[in-house]
């Protein structure tokens, strides 16, 4: 066992010596603080290395083929192809996993330069005090949900009735508890709020018609495709958020995403944008999705 394990250390030594980029996992929260090389330094070496925390989801970060891809990945690969034929410099990508959104996010902000995170988190202005935001990848519909067993909401005050014997439901920390805690202190005062940590443990206690929640539109249509016996009651549908790429205050690669953004007309308005989402969200859900766009940029 001994001999094992010095091969093993003697491997792990040589693949840190190769420079191997394969994404990791982390799940230990006292890892050394995350960073990568800054734009200006960038621009004086040709070439930069910089660090892409991603919470996995499938559709978003997500391994198919043994290939990372989803929305949020293919997104930034556009990026960083942009930097390398605009801007003439090379850039190594090291992907991180972090499955605990909470530390993900914290691990942004207690990060130094070219770090960049994908978690489809909501673009707020009290955020801005902790981090930077690139312009909005994705709007998103957030959406009640409750078991199929349900009848339809006419008027958020039937929550009162209808909803008598489930339990408010919150992933913990996200914009998603604000909104169940207003509906409880409205329909449901003095009832304790459920706390959830994935989005998953969400579908499933709503499934077992004993709780009811807020996820992420693309989360309810990906538990239908697979049967989950779910419904959406589309009169408390909140289409009023954005997500975008986070990054720490000490990121000088924003204005170079920003350009991006901005760059022939708009990175959003283009087939290849549309080409991400529907082949990784499908054609149903990023017709939701962009109509919602469409309908705030029209407002």
């Amino acid at each position: 066992m001994h001999s094992l394990n010095v091969w093993a250390l003697a491997f792990g030594l040589l693949l840190a010596l190769a420079g191997c980029t394969q994404p990791s996992s982390s799940t230990d929260s006292t890892l050394a603080e995350d960073s990568g090389t800054t734009l200006a330094q960038a621009r004086i070496d040709g070439h930069a290395e910089i660090t892409v925390l991603y919470v996995p989801a499938q559709g978003f970060a997500y391994y198919d083929g043994g290939a990372l891809t989803g929305v949020t990945v293919e997104v930034m690969q556009d990026f960083v192809r942009w930097v390398e034929r605009f801007h003439g410099v090379q850039v190594t990508v090291n992907y991180q996993e972090d499955t605990d959104w909470s530390r993900f996010y914290q691990r942004i902000v207690d990060s130094e330069g070219g770090v960049f995170g994908l978690g489809n988190v909501t673009i707020t202005e009290a955020r801005k005090e902790a981090l930077q935001f690139s312009p909005a990848y994705m709007n998103n519909v957030a959406v009640l949900i409750t078991h199929n067993s349900i009848d339809d909401l006419d008027a958020l005050s039937d929550i009162a009735e209808q909803f008598s014997h489930l339990t408010p439901l919150a992933f913990a920390g996200t914009l998603h508890e604000t909104r169940i805690r207003r509906l409880r202190d409205r329909y449901q005062s003095g009832v304790s709020i459920a706390r959830a940590s994935t989005n998953d443990e969400i579908i499933e206690r709503v499934s077992e018609n004993t709780h009811y929640s807020y996820i992420d539109a693309y989360n309810y249509w990906r538990a239908k495709d697979q049967g989950v016996p779910i419904k959406h009651h589309s009169i408390a549908d909140d289409a009023g958020e954005t997500f975008g790429i986070i990054m720490p205050h000490s990121n000088d690669w924003t204005p170079l995403l920003n350009a991006f953004f901005a760059a022939d007309g708009g990175y959003r308005n283009t087939y290849r944008y549309r080409e991400v989402l529907e082949r990784h969200l499908g054609e149903a859900l990023t017709e939701t999705l962009e109509r919602a766009r469409l309908e705030a940029e029209g407002s």
